[in-house]
């Protein structure tokens, strides 16, 4: 049986009151990509410094590639890759020099460093500019480069922590695209940090949800879709007000209605004729766009989880 990259049991970290982390417990399969998801302020980062051994738990533990994240911390590091807030990056050097420098500091042979650096450039199609300094690089570049520092020394796991975040949309498109590439070529375990849905729903196949700290769904994308979603109405459009949400949550076939911004997300107890329901909406005073009946996205899945949670937590 192969061993679990990760493996936690109530792992817990407190920061005074606040519960940073609560109890999660959780495992990590070798050889994928695992989504972390949360909103900001959700536990993700802290979950990350955790399991690199930066920070001693409040309570539980936790087993990354076999160590012990108390007591077994550099043998993690050693063997792990992690891009947190900052690119690690010196930007009045080279792409080359940058990764050659890391290269030293992993401790690689002079053969080993210069064929790794030209597959890890070549691979994120930046081998022809590996003389330009990187200061002159957009910011979409520089975090392809600074994925790439992190799989220099060929580590088995890597921690992403929101890597797109603050890229444009085509520098962040690009960047996914590399990242499948490069763990289909490297064959290593990710574990991604994001509160991007459609980043999780594309490259994770396993994900867990994170809110306030506490754990509320893990499994495979498709898997908390078929045990969350149902049966809905998706209403894009204005005028949704206290009246009209009252009136569709009377109606014996609505579980619930969640509002956000123009949108209602309708859950229903099976799938019926809604015409009626539309109906009712229109004379009562409501602009509606569009509608559309289906089974809900990951990210609808997501913002029903967290929403149900801070209701609960209040």
């Amino acid at each position: 049986m192969m061993e679990s990259a990760i493996r936690t049991d109530k792992l817990t970290r407190y920061f005074g009151k606040v519960h940073a982390v609560n109890e999660v417990t959780f495992e990590v399969p070798s050889g994928i990509v695992f989504g972390y998801l949360g909103p900001n302020g959700s536990g993700k980062t802290t979950t990350i410094r955790l399991l690199l051994g930066l920070l001693e738990p409040t309570g539980g533990q936790a087993h990354v590639l076999g160590y012990d994240t108390e007591s077994q911390a550099d043998q993690i590091r050693n063997h792990s890759g992690a891009l947190l807030e900052n690119t690690g990056l010196y930007e009045r050097m080279s792409a080359e020099d940058n990764l050659e420098f890391y290269g030293r500091v992993w401790k690689m042979n002079t053969g080993d460093r210069k064929a790794r650096i030209q597959e890890l450039l070549s691979s994120i199609g930046l081998w022809d500019r590996r003389k330009e300094p990187v200061v002159e690089w957009s910011r979409g570049m520089k975090q392809k480069l600074a994925v790439a520092r992190v799989l220099m020394h060929r580590p088995r796991l890597v921690f992403l922590d929101e890597p797109t975040a603050g890229l444009d949309p085509i520098a962040a498109s690009a960047l996914r695209e590399d990242l499948e590439n490069l763990v289909q070529q490297q064959g290593l375990t990710v574990f991604l940090t994001t509160h991007n849905l459609s980043e999780a729903e594309r490259l994770c196949q396993q994900v867990a949800v994170i809110s306030h700290g506490k754990l509320l769904a893990i499994g495979a994308p498709e898997e908390l879709g078929e045990r969350e979603r149902g049966f809905h109405l998706i209403i894009s459009g204005d005028g949704f007000t206290p009246e009209v949400i009252a009136k569709l949550k009377s109606n014996v076939q609505v579980l619930n209605v969640h509002q956000r911004d123009h949108q209602l997300l309708i859950d229903l107890k099976e799938d019926i004729n809604t015409a009626p329901m539309v109906q009712m909406l229109v004379s009562s005073g409501v602009a509606v766009d569009e509608v559309r009946k289906d089974r809900a996205s990951l990210e609808e899945v997501f913002l029903k989880m967290v929403e149900e949670e801070e209701k609960n937590g209040q």
